[in-house]
């Protein structure tokens, strides 16, 4: 999909982070925009800043792990632009700690929203591109999603998912002779509030947790400190807008991923242990 201007965009998860970033750079591209989050006020006032940017754009409060909420949010876009093109599954929450202290809630939370959010979006919007013959999807993983790391298993197991899904459609795709491009987004660190996920977390999947021990370090605010050295999110969706112009699949965004990616694939081939990598 080489042409961006005056097509149609929608953006999961679009009130924040890498999700605002997309929607700014195809806002600037000259497309027509529809933001999709969770995060009413968040969502209020992205949509507010790319209208006053000159974008037509509207807002759809939209929980992507259910799959009523997605297809409203095709409904919107079609009764409001009438039609759809550029399709970014974006929305996601991060969530880890020791396998063994993880609470089935925290894994029904991850799922719910990093994988169903993709499941959702494929099932609601593919066959609207489909029908056309025209569009591409993207669907944001994770370095996480090439390579596993330790005390990340909800967030890697469903990043792992949303690459083997899309490479499926990449394949069907194909077969089918379509012009309906995918990609899938793995980025490294990239400067978002991913480490505050848990405020959009649902009331019926809290969990209560006993506190830290006295002298215990503050995880979420080491998290922080790591995410504040990555990439900005504008970079990350220049990067996308590449990779939609030139039907690339795989947008690997830190090439020093990319030693990582190798040595996982190294260590398989030669019938070892996974390595420790660290994203």
């Amino acid at each position: 999909m080489e042409e961006l201007r005056g097509k149609v965009a929608v953006v999961t998860g679009a009130a924040s982070g890498i999700g605002l970033g997309l929607a700014k750079r195809f806002g600037a591209e000259g497309m027509k925009l529809v933001l999709a989050d969770v995060d009413e006020p968040g969502l209020r006032a992205a949509t507010d800043e790319l209208r006053s940017a000159g974008a037509e754009v509207i807002g759809v409060r939209t929980d992507v792990s259910d799959g009523g909420d997605v297809e409203a949010l095709l409904d919107a876009t079609l009764d409001v632009f009438g039609a759809v093109h550029l399709v970014c599954n974006n929305a996601g929450v991060g969530i880890g700690g020791q396998i063994t202290g993880l609470d089935v809630k925290d894994w029904e939370w991850a799922l719910g929203v990093n994988l169903w959010g993709v499941i959702h979006g494929m099932r609601v919007f593919l066959p609207v591109l489909l029908e056309q013959d025209e569009g591409h999807i993207v669907n944001t993983a994770s370095v996480a999603g090439l390579f596993a790391t330790p005390f990340m298993a909800p967030y890697c197991a469903t990043k792992y998912a949303v690459v083997a899904i899309s490479e499926c459609a990449y394949h069907e795709l194909a077969m089918q002779g379509s012009q309906v491009g995918i990609s899938v987004l793995c980025p490294a660190w990239v400067r978002t509030n991913i480490a505050d996920s848990e405020r959009s977390r649902p009331a019926h999947l809290q969990v209560e947790r006993p506190g830290d021990a006295p002298g215990a370090p503050d995880l979420r605010e080491v998290l922080r400190e790591v995410i504040a050295t990555g990439k900005d999110p504008s970079e990350v969706a220049q990067t996308v807008a590449d990779a939609v112009r030139s039907k690339r699949f795989y947008v690997v965004t830190h090439r020093e991923s990319l030693a990582a990616i190798e040595a996982r694939m190294r260590a398989i081939l030669d019938g070892g242990a996974p390595p420790l990598l660290m994203p």
